[in-house]
């Protein structure tokens, strides 16, 4: 899976068949690229498992399996939780810092104001 996504040309070829089919010359098209450089990168996620083909005559098209990503998205959310409770933890760091300050500026306040009835 992970060839199959590694290189930019391939993630626009997933990006493309995403919620329809096309076929390969339709694909090909797209890009600056040979027709045979285009089939070669085609090959990769379709071994991968992320494309299906169907044959007509002549022509392949190729249809994305965006179920193929359920795996790697389980995997990766180890990655992104523990951004996740990072981020939460950080707030509430920011939150206790806050409070502190705040309770030191009242009891400024507090001293500041005591002496002026003091002094008065």
């Amino acid at each position: 899976m992970a060839a199959a996504i590694a290189d930019p040309v391939r993630r626009d070829i997933l990006v493309m068949l995403r919620g329809q089919r096309l076929a390969a010359g339709q694909i090909a098209d797209r890009f600056a690229i040979s027709r045979p450089v285009v089939r070669r990168h085609l090959r990769v996620p379709r071994e991968g498992g992320l494309l299906h083909h169907t044959r007509a005559g002549r022509q392949r098209s190729y249809e994305l399996d965006a179920s193929q990503f359920a795996g790697l998205i389980e995997w990766l959310d180890q990655f992104t939780l523990a951004v996740s409770w990072q981020r939460r933890v950080d707030a509430v760091e920011t939150e206790v810092y806050r409070t502190r300050r705040t309770r030191r500026e009242r009891r400024r306040r507090g001293t500041a104001d005591q002496r002026q009835e003091n002094t008065a």
